[in-house]
């Protein structure tokens, strides 16, 4: 299992402060403003509406955030890591025997990652829009330097991400600290004055508002939902800090600040309707408006950080599962696993915002495109929940009906409430999400017919070995070390090179390198030989187990295991050793399979995905790449 950084408790949690909490900590500058104008107005400034939406609001964060997902989901983790994809491996392994029900399971977990997706768009876009908009409240006259401004903060966030989350987070921790003090003591300081605000988080007041008002209520709940996006993304980025850290975090800080905030945003709008208008930057004095702005946009440059992390942890466990290419994968932290960097992915999100800003260029045009994707998320969630508690934690029908009936039920209704925005920008997030799950299910489709026409093509070493001795192949002096995933078939190098060039070096060594889930291997443990019964004919395997904060230096790591007298050799042998790396073309064809259009997408993808020679830095120089050509 990922173990967390070995720092102080607070510290950590102050660096989780500034990575996983951007996103749902910033949801009060928009959240009650956005129910107060739906529909023109339809939620009045009244006290039992009033009390009605912050009872929806406290027990939406309440069920969605605390309950389910810090309390209970963070519990299921796939050694270490969260998020759907975690999740829905987790129940793969659970559900292993049932290959139906593992298949399906893969399914619900490539919908809800990419949810996420479309989700990460349009995070950092409206976050980042709705604090700098607020200047024109400061400095009138300069609309149009807003999105130009919230273009070149994004783009300086998006050029960070390379120095790691756990530098990022130190950053923006201290940061987060001071905004959700400032926000929970504002709140505090209205609560104070209209104490009887307070009795809005009894549930009575949302079951009445529900009552007397269904329509406007169901409405107002494609709105309330704004106060839970960043669940999903919290739960996805726990690899990146542990789960300790995130709990003591949201309890102790994040939760108590949010909802004394919304509570005094309520009883500002019941002391004065018109502030409903902007009741979050309305509840600070004059002189402290233009500060909260500053305070306000850097906290939304940190919740745009909360689904960039989110997002890539979830591709590299993407990758794990083969649903992607393989991509280049930076790890910026010796002993936390789960902190990576991604450049391919931080590139095409960068894009991605940058193209939903221009084209909606305000928070407000935004919002409508908001939802749909967040809601399909938590509930792509919960139907996982549902499927792996039974297994993991013994939970009965009784349980299992009551999580179905109330996270089920409340997240069933958010996504209903948002199926309106769809035609009004809400297609954007669910386009996005669609071309993931094409994506997605190409990549694994392709692989499942790369692997089964290089199964025909490598064969069987044994019979490999034999036909190498029948036809009294020419060995010529060397090393030849050839990179193979087993030690059963002929890697495809090995075969182009004795069936093109007519010989075969005098040492072969095949080798096989794996990814540990800890921090580093011992060198002791991280060898694995075998001469496969071929020692006459110099043909042998070794297994290099790496660490995942190790770098994947095979030159290096055979050196140590000649040290280790693993290997009969000298590093000076091993620095002259020639390596073959296996990598030949994907070719189309019109064999069934896959429709054309998506077999050329498949070799695309490949020709695309990271090279392995420079993955395990094998020197250009002593490296061959061929093989065969693979037709699907």
């Amino acid at each position: 299992m990922t173990q967390p950084v070995k720092v102080g408790a607070s510290g950590l949690a102050i660096a989780a402060l500034g990575v996983v909490f951007g996103d749902i900590g910033t949801s009060p500058l928009y959240s009650l403003q956005t129910v107060f104008s739906i529909d023109g107005g339809a939620v009045k400034a009244t006290p039992d509406d009033v009390y009605g939406v912050i009872s929806l609001m406290f027990w939406a964060m309440t069920i969605v955030v605390s309950i389910k997902y810090v309390s209970i989901l963070m519990r299921a983790d796939n050694d270490g890591e969260g998020g759907v994809m975690a999740l829905a491996a987790l129940a793969q392994r659970l559900y292993a025997k049932n290959a139906g029900k593992a298949g399906l399971l893969l399914i619900i977990g490539i919908v809800g990652v990419s949810l996420f997706y479309g989700d990460s768009l349009i995070t950092p876009a409206i976050s980042v829009l709705s604090a700098v908009e607020g200047l024109q409240v400061a400095v009138p006259g300069i609309a149009n330097l807003i999105v130009p401004i919230a273009a070149v903060i994004l783009t300086g966030l998006f050029a960070f991400q390379r120095f790691g989350t756990g530098k990022v987070g130190k950053l923006f921790g201290p940061v987060m600290v001071l905004w959700f003090v400032v926000i929970g003591l504002a709140g505090l300081a209205m609560v104070v004055q209209h104490p009887s605000v307070l009795v809005g988080l009894s549930p009575s007041y949302a079951v009445v508002f529900i009552v007397a008002h269904p329509l406007i209520a169901f409405v107002a709940m494609g709105a309330v939902v704004l106060v839970i996006t960043g669940a999903e993304a919290l739960y996805a980025d726990m690899g990146h800090f542990g789960r300790p850290p995130i709990r003591r975090a949201w309890f102790v800080v994040v939760f108590p600040a949010l909802v004394l905030n919304y509570l005094g945003q309520a009883a500002l709008i019941l002391q004065d309707p018109a502030s409903r208008a902007n009741p979050f930057f309305l509840l600070f004095p004059d002189w402290a408006r233009l500060p909260m702005v500053v305070l306000a946009t850097a906290a939304t440059v940190i919740a745009s950080q909360a689904v960039i992390s989110g997002a890539f942890s979830l591709t590299r466990q993407a990758i794990q599962l083969g649903l992607l290419p393989p991509l280049t994968v930076k790890h910026t932290s010796e002993k936390e696993g789960g902190q990576v960097y991604l450049p391919a992915v931080n590139a095409l999100l960068f894009i991605g915002v940058m193209a939903v800003m221009l084209v909606f260029r305000s928070s407000a045009a935004l919002a409508t495109a908001y939802g749909v994707s967040v809601t399909g998320a938590l509930l792509v969630d919960t139907v996982l929940l549902l499927l792996v508690a039974p297994r993991l934690w013994g939970w009965g029908p009784l349980k299992i009906g009551a999580a179905a009936l109330v996270f089920g039920g409340l997240e069933a209704t958010f996504l209903s409430a948002n199926l309106s925005k769809i035609l009004h920008g809400g297609w954007v997030p669910l386009l996005v999400a669609f071309a993931v799950i094409v994506v997605m299910t190409t990549w694994r489709r392709g692989r499942q017919l790369v692997i089964a026409g290089r199964i025909k093509k490598e064969g069987s070493l044994s019979e490999f070995v034999d036909k190498v001795r029948e036809k009294n192949i020419v060995r010529v002096p060397g090393i030849a070390i050839f990179l193979h995933p087993n030690r059963d078939s002929t890697p495809l190098a090995l075969r182009a090179n004795v069936e093109r060039n007519k010989v075969l070096h005098k040492r072969v060594i095949i080798v096989s390198v794996v990814i540990e889930n800890i921090p580093h291997v011992d060198p002791k443990d991280a060898f694995e030989y075998n001469d496969l019964g071929y020692s006459d004919d110099d043909i042998d395997h070794l297994k290099i187990r790496f660490g995942f904060s190790d770098s994947p230096n095979i030159p290096r790591a055979l050196r140590r295991a000649c040290m280790l007298d693993v290997l009969d050799l000298s590093a000076k042998q091993v620095d002259a050793a020639s390596y073959f790396v296996s990598r030949g073309a994907i070719r189309t064809t019109r064999a069934p399979g896959m429709v054309p259009w998506r077999k050329s997408l498949f070799a695309a993808l490949a020709q695309n995905a990271a090279n392995p020679a420079a993955r395990f830095a094998l020197p250009a120089s002593r490296t061959v790449t061929m093989g065969s050509d693979i037709d699907i």
